[in-house]
């Protein structure tokens, strides 16, 4: 995951920018209902890296949908308490508890990694992997999140871009088994160059894992994301966003996720903790700017 940090003040300041562009108002529940033809496909959601980070379930619950929001990926360690330690029971409350807020459990963020020149870490990564599956699957999510995490120095890098790549393709099995998705973020030094994602995806050649586009600063070839982009294109299956009225250039990536039909979700991952009493002022204002850059 990106560590796209800006402090508080940045963060409230940048959210009442969207209140600045072209002259949006808050957005709502009962203004993202009323779709029209300049809508995008895809919906906006968020992960609970960062900004929710200390929410618990219920709060994530109900500021989400009064923002706009229709989409969570739990993020592992956060306070909402998804985890795989969750017993039968919990685990079906928290998918009719999600369903009931008009909520998507899209995913849950892992920290599952298969870059580690050691084949003992790699075991213990894949059969982490493999209980995030079951709990995927358990609360009706669509995938999981995976990631590399850099680059062994003393390995080759195309070795380990290939053991990545079949790891990958070994958990797809057990993830095509149970009906859920292995999504792998773009992520790590050296590892979030799309021409190495392109070289994993390409060894690992499952069909029931792609990547986690991730708004990576490493994404810009001369201040465009489409060579990146279209690399990578094939394998999309979810995508992460950060500070929306930053430098990267959105409007742009979601016009190719337009082109390229691309309906799932769009989630946000702005790198700093929002306290809940300023949440739904945050989403709020973070959805209207989205809604805007995402205009056709």
């Amino acid at each position: 995951m990106a560590n796209h940090s800006v402090s508080r003040r940045e963060l409230l300041a940048g959210a009442g920018a969207a209140l600045a562009v072209g002259g949006l108002e808050l957005s709502t529940p009962a203004a993202a209902q009323q779709s029209g033809a300049g809508d995008p496909p895809f919906k906006l959601g968020t992960i609970t890296y960062n900004v929710p980070k200390d929410w618990d379930l219920a709060t994530l619950l109900n500021i989400c949908p009064k923002a706009g929001l229709s989409a969570l990926e739990f993020r592992t360690t956060h306070k909402h308490g998804v985890e795989v330690t969750l017993n039968s029971a919990q685990r079906a409350e928290v998918k009719q508890r999600c369903a009931d807020a008009g909520i998507r459990q899209t995913s849950l963020g892992t920290v599952c990694e298969f870059h580690s020149p050691d084949p003992s870490v790699v075991r213990k990564h894949v059969e982490d992997c493999r209980q995030w599956v079951s709990l995927a699957k358990d609360i009706g999510a669509l995938g999981i999140k995976v990631r590399p995490n850099g680059l062994p120095k003393e390995v080759p890098v195309e070795k380990t871009l290939e053991q990545i790549g079949k790891t990958l393709r070994q958990c797809g099995d057990y993830a095509q088994d149970a009906g859920v998705e292995i999504w792998v973020e773009v992520h790590g030094g050296g590892t979030q160059e799309p021409a190495n994602m392109r070289k994993i995806m390409d060894h690992c050649g499952h069909k029931s894992v792609g990547i986690c586009w991730n708004s990576n600063p490493t994404d810009v070839k001369n201040g465009s994301v489409k060579e990146s982009f279209e690399l990578l294109k094939p394998f999309l299956m979810n995508v992460h966003i950060n500070t929306l009225w930053g430098p990267y250039p959105y409007r742009e990536l979601f016009s190719l996720l337009r082109q390229t039909g691309y309906n799932r979700y769009t989630l946000c991952e702005v790198g700093t903790p929002v306290k809940a009493e300023d949440g739904l002022l945050f989403f709020q204002c973070y959805h209207g700017l989205w809604r805007e850059l995402a205009r056709g």
